[in-house]
């Protein structure tokens, strides 16, 4: 009996070849693979935060998974740098677009019967909007980590990048997120020594 291989998961393995912030220089080169991790990790702890002091009822866990994945497509399209995808809404529009074809392409490599599970994990849906909103400002601070740990070796290239995206955090209205970077953000400027 021939057997029909699908390559879903030896495809997003891949993802620790892409390597995000081309267009600068860096110390330390971070991968999606590495950076979706940290953005679960980030995003998990704003839905803990929203529930534990909020009277938030948001699944953590599901938070989590979402940030897993959400950039799993940049396999395809690369890591497109922030000021060029929203250099204008011409741009935008179209990189969205490109966006969804490369997200279709990778749910293309699973087997039918699976296809649904992951396509609501690639594509945003009405029930999981408050568990976006967590992602996309857990990404927003993982990126402005990134900053913290290159201006910290001495990377002053990375200086401008941290202002405009702490402004882009600070403009974020959710209480978690503010939560979030007074009080686990801040340690991000010690030293392992420092930290106990």
């Amino acid at each position: 009996m021939d057997k029909e291989n699908f390559h879903f998961f030896a495809f997003l393995s891949r993802m620790k070849y892409i390597n995000r912030w081309g267009l600068m220089r860096n110390t330390y080169t971070e991968n999606i693979q590495e950076h979706s991790l940290q953005v679960a990790i980030i995003a998990h702890g704003l839905a803990v935060i929203r529930n534990t002091y909020y009277n938030g009822e948001i699944n953590p866990e599901r938070v989590a998974i979402l940030a897993m994945f959400h950039d799993c497509n940049e396999i395809i399209t690369g890591d497109m740098p922030t000021p060029i995808k929203y250099y204008n809404p011409q741009i935008s529009r179209i990189y969205k677009d490109i966006e969804d074809i490369s997200k279709e392409k990778i749910i293309s490599m699973l087997p039918e019967e699976m296809a649904d599970e992951y396509y609501s994990l690639f594509f945003k849906n009405p029930d999981d909007m408050e568990c976006w909103k967590l992602v996309k400002a857990a990404d927003r601070i993982a990126a402005y980590i990134k900053c913290i740990e290159e201006v910290k070796a001495g990377n002053n290239e990375f200086k401008k990048a941290s202002e405009t995206i702490l402004n882009t955090i600070a403009e974020i209205e959710l209480e978690e997120v503010k939560y979030f970077m007074d009080r686990f953000v801040p340690s991000f400027n010690l030293s392992l020594d420092e930290i106990d």
